[in-house]
């Protein structure tokens, strides 16, 4: 079974953190929400407020298979001053591990270096945040191990590309299907 993380920063978008939380488990793949908070308590930009499942301190990052980074505003910013997300996404794009971003939360990616010769996207005015990125207006991109997003609006598909790399269409389909959701 797949294995993976989101870091959850106050001020985060909450749509696009727990859709891939939901659609990941629906699926039948384990994922941590991981708080960067210093606390199990999260409040999202929009003032929702929800627990995360740890603490980033306290994971095992070598028993993840891949990472996600949920936009919002100021949990964005809030990511990327974490030392522990810096380190993570880092070493999980080194190994070839999965890494992802929605919304602002690519500029991260750019920001670490992480987007070199890559295609991505983001949240319309963060392209030039996307440092050494090819940049698209796609709803979702997957350049290799990495998988980047446009906003809020896009979570179910990003969130399905997600299960994607690890599983396979018939899976994504079914969960698809069950969504009601049409492309």
């Amino acid at each position: 079974m797949s294995r993976i993380g989101i870091f959850m920063a106050d001020g985060c978008e909450e749509i696009e953190g727990l859709t891939v939380v939901d659609i990941a488990r629906r699926a039948n793949m384990e994922i941590v929400m991981i708080s960067v908070t210093g606390k199990r308590e999260v409040t999202g930009s929009h003032d929702v407020t929800f627990l995360a499942d740890t603490l980033a301190d306290e994971v095992d990052y070598d028993a993840l298979d891949g990472i996600v980074l949920p936009g919002g505003m100021p949990g964005t910013l809030r990511l990327g001053e974490n030392e522990t997300v810096n380190t993570v996404i880092k070493s999980f794009a080194a190994a070839g591990k999965l890494v992802c971003a929605i919304c602002a939360a690519p500029s991260v990616l750019g920001a670490a270096g992480i987007l070199n010769g890559k295609r991505a996207t983001c949240h319309p005015g963060f392209e030039e945040k996307l440092i050494g990125a090819e940049t698209s207006e796609d709803a979702v991109v997957r350049d290799g191990a990495v998988i980047t997003s446009r906003g809020m609006g896009t979570a179910i598909p990003f969130a399905l590309e997600i299960v994607r790399y690890f599983s396979d269409e018939e899976t994504v389909e079914q969960i698809r299907k069950g969504l009601v959701y049409a492309q």
